[in-house]
């Protein structure tokens, strides 16, 4: 009956939306199972921001976001290469690579990440300032059955996690859009200010479910 609890309690899951405003989720530890699975209803995302704000310190590999559909497990993947020293956009299996971020250990960054599928750009924006603008992929958008996952790299369709490239720490804030944000509103973002919340992942009202050992918990944030 002990073992049923804790399974009840390692595995939540979040039925309605839930307003996660001043929450985070807490990553405790090095995990090929712990994650969060976010549920939205849209499958075509010609154009597509995703935001969101991490605090870790990892020296290796991580996923800070992955979104993976039945044609293409990089759909929309975030990830932080520790060897090459750079932040990469993954979008439909192709990679963009963003160097030269200040990606300093236990300390909160805001990231934005962007991409139009008719141009193929993609641009990142790392604790509010603007990359370069890259080519990745065009001609149609990400298209099929999303599984978003926070805390693990899918190599397979809603799995295929590897310890190597889990996220350990804390992850909060994490919006995704169906257009590209303005200069204007992604600073709106970065800066915690007034922002038209995300129409596909919405912060304010998520839908997910907990796998294994992740915990909600209040923002820490720095005090002045």
């Amino acid at each position: 009956m002990k073992f049923l609890s804790l399974l009840v309690m390692l595995t939540a899951c979040a039925a309605s939306p839930q307003d996660l405003s001043g929450k985070m989720f807490t990553f405790p530890q090095q995990s090929n199972r712990a994650h969060v699975r976010l549920n939205t209803s849209i499958q075509d995302l010609s154009t597509v921001t995703v935001c969101h704000r991490s605090f870790t310190d990892l020296m290796r590999d991580h996923a800070l976001f992955s979104l993976a559909t039945p044609s293409n497990v990089n759909g929309f993947l975030v990830f932080w290469d520790a060897a090459k020293k750079e932040m990469e956009a993954h979008i439909k299996d192709r990679a963009a690579e963003f160097v030269g971020k200040d990606y300093k250990l236990n300390m909160w960054h805001s990231i934005c990440t962007t991409w139009d599928s008719t141009t193929g750009i993609a641009q990142l924006w790392f604790d509010g300032q603007p990359s370069i603008r890259k080519y990745t992929s065009s001609g149609s958008g990400i298209q099929g059955t999303p599984i978003i996952i926070l805390g693990q790299e899918q190599d397979s369709h809603g799995g295929g996690f590897d310890l190597k490239q889990s996220f350990f720490g804390m992850m909060t804030d994490v919006h995704m859009w169906d257009h590209i944000l303005s200069p204007c509103e992604i600073h709106n973002y970065m800066d915690n200010l007034n922002f038209t919340p995300g129409n596909a992942l919405n912060w304010r009202a998520l839908e997910f479910q907990i796998f294994d050992r992740v915990l909600i918990e209040d923002q820490i944030m720095s005090c002045h």
